[in-house]
């Protein structure tokens, strides 16, 4: 397929989650392959350039960051990526002010919506799809990620925890421009309330209030408003789970089974992908 890029410009300006800083974002459109290319305008030039690739991923515990050989950070990337990857946008620079990307309202449904208005410009060069051909496995623990043959993008998750309210969910979605934005992307992150204080002394969630973030109790959420679906918190992982293998930045043709996955067997499961 030819590679993509956006018709315009896109800017946005919100607080990251974890390090509760207001940041300014730019999505820049390109007229070559360039990849997708992460510059930090409050750094020194030279040293602000962040490619996103697997190399470049560290830090895959709360969400999905990227670095480069000289220390510059990018965090939380991994909303902005699920929007992108849906549009198969393949080339652009996008520019912030800071070290993590706007959490928005906890999901990617505004990211989303603003690649959709900017509209999208197919490049000259083309983009080799990574297309599977036969089953492809990796385990870790209880965690199980696996790729089958599939003529499209389709993916299935679970997920179990051992909690009073939130128990076992399973979701599938045949993925395309209309079923992400309707189905995935306004998905919201979500936490347990008993990490809070946890994540607060750790200096994480500190931008998380309940207008980004679904706070899970003992025996429903926190969030006044409640739930936008009933199985919100899969639909969020589905969503996580394509921000993730966007990291490869090719198209994915086949049937992604993903069970209790997270982001760091999620980039595992892209270096396999890569050797496909």
């Amino acid at each position: 397929m030819k590679r993509r890029t956006l018709n315009k410009v896109i800017s946005y300006d919100g607080i990251g989650l974890h390090k509760g800083e207001n940041v300014k974002l730019k999505l820049i459109p390109v007229d070559k392959a360039t990849g997708i290319i992460f510059k930090r305008v409050d750094l020194e030039e030279g040293k602000n350039i962040v490619k996103m690739c697997l190399e470049n991923t560290f830090d895959l515990t709360r969400g999905t960051n990227l670095t480069n050989s000289i220390g510059a950070e990018i965090y939380t990337i991994e909303h902005v990526l699920s929007a992108l990857a849906i549009f198969k946008i393949t080339d652009l620079i996008i520019e912030i002010d800071g070290n993590e990307m706007p959490i928005c309202d906890g999901s990617a449904k505004i990211f989303a919506e603003l690649v959709k208005g900017a509209g999208i410009c197919e490049l000259e060069e083309e983009i080799e799809e990574i297309v599977i051909k036969a089953p492809i496995s990796i385990t870790s623990g209880d965690k199980h990620i696996i790729a089958l043959p599939y003529d499209g993008y389709k993916i299935t998750y679970t997920i179990k925890f051992d909690h009073t309210f939130l128990k076992t969910q399973m979701i599938e979605v045949d993925l395309n421009e209309e079923t992400y934005i309707d189905e995935v992307a306004p998905a919201r992150t979500f936490g347990f309330d008993y990490e809070i204080d946890y994540l607060k002394k750790n200096n994480l969630a500190l931008g998380g209030t309940l207008e980004n973030a679904i706070v899970i109790m003992k025996n429903g959420v926190e969030n006044p408003d409640g739930l936008r679906f009933p199985d919100e918190f899969v639909r969020h992982k589905m969503l996580d789970i394509i921000g993730d293998l966007k990291v490869l930045n090719r198209p994915i043709k086949g049937h992604i089974i993903a069970i209790k996955a997270g982001h760091a067997l999620d980039i595992e499961f892209a270096k396999l992908l890569v050797n496909n």
